[in-house]
């Protein structure tokens, strides 16, 4: 009698943390929590502020070591391998880091910057190839014709495109967003969530960190929810999201619609 037999295809984890906590000044900030993001995945995390987001965030990009567990990125183990090496294949961007650029740098230097992780561009020495690449990512995340402009003459939205395009300089193998719609204004987070949308078909598994479901992408595929420190839900983001959820996480009662294009928009209800 002949048999079949089904191969399942098994991926390794692109980022896995096990046993994670993270103590500051003798309190537990983050953890214990497990979490693992495999290729093809798109995560958004949300909560409220103080739930642990950007710690979590901080850990996974390797820029914090945990207190206890393990931290595994791209198959090299936090303390085990040479982080400089692994660093540069994670594209790592947060709104905090416009505060370290200089105001009088431009849209290109910024971008090429990122192929050494520098803050100016006289650290290092470019090609005329790596200057064009930073002129094409621009383009790609919808800001062509950029490259010229200083910081100081952008907008808070072309700003944060620029970070993104900055972060994809080394073709990473996953991009990790803290809030980079942060501060920005309706125009601005739309043509953000644009820009991320485009990338997600060729793009590399990325985590976004926001406190807004109106921040996430359509293409986003599972959702991580924080509060305290601790993981509340995990899993896809079509099974999870709902209005209970939110209420819970945010400690009111809360409406969710999602709309034909797969956006999500949330308000709170008052009687």
């Amino acid at each position: 009698m002949a048999t079949s037999t089904t191969l399942r295809t098994v991926t390794e984890p692109v980022l896995e943390l096990t046993g994670i906590t993270v103590v500051v000044d003798g309190s537990k900030i983050l953890g214990p929590l497990d979490w693992s993001v495999h290729p093809g995945e798109r995560w958004a995390v949300i909560g409220p502020n103080g739930g642990g987001k950007s710690t979590l965030v901080k850990v996974a990009s390797l820029m914090h070591h945990p207190s206890e567990g393990k931290v595994r990125v791209l198959g090299g183990e936090l303390g085990r391998t040479d982080l400089r090496q692994l660093r540069s294949r994670v594209g790592w961007a947060s709104a905090a880091l416009l505060d370290q650029l200089r105001p009088q740098l431009t849209a290109n230097e910024i971008v090429r910057c990122g192929i050494h992780g520098a803050l100016e561009p006289w650290w290092h020495r470019y090609s005329e190839a790596e200057i064009r690449r930073a002129d094409e990512l621009l383009e790609r995340v919808g800001i062509p014709d950029f490259g010229h402009r200083r910081l100081s003459g952008l907008s808070s939205g072309e700003r944060q495109r620029t970070l993104l395009a900055r972060t994809l300089v080394n073709d990473p193998e996953v991009l990790l967003l803290d809030e980079p719609n942060a501060g920005l204004d309706m125009g601005g987070r739309e043509a953000l969530v644009e820009a991320l949308d485009d990338l997600a078909g060729e793009g590399p598994p990325t985590v976004l960190i926001t406190h807004h479901v109106e921040d996430i992408p359509s293409s986003t595929t599972h959702l991580l929810t924080l509060a305290g420190g601790r993981i509340t839900a995990c899993g896809p983001i079509d099974d999870l999201l709902d209005a209970d959820l939110l209420s819970s996480l945010f400690g009111l009662e809360v409406e969710l619609t999602r709309s034909r294009s797969g956006r999500w928009a949330a308000r709170a209800v008052i009687d």
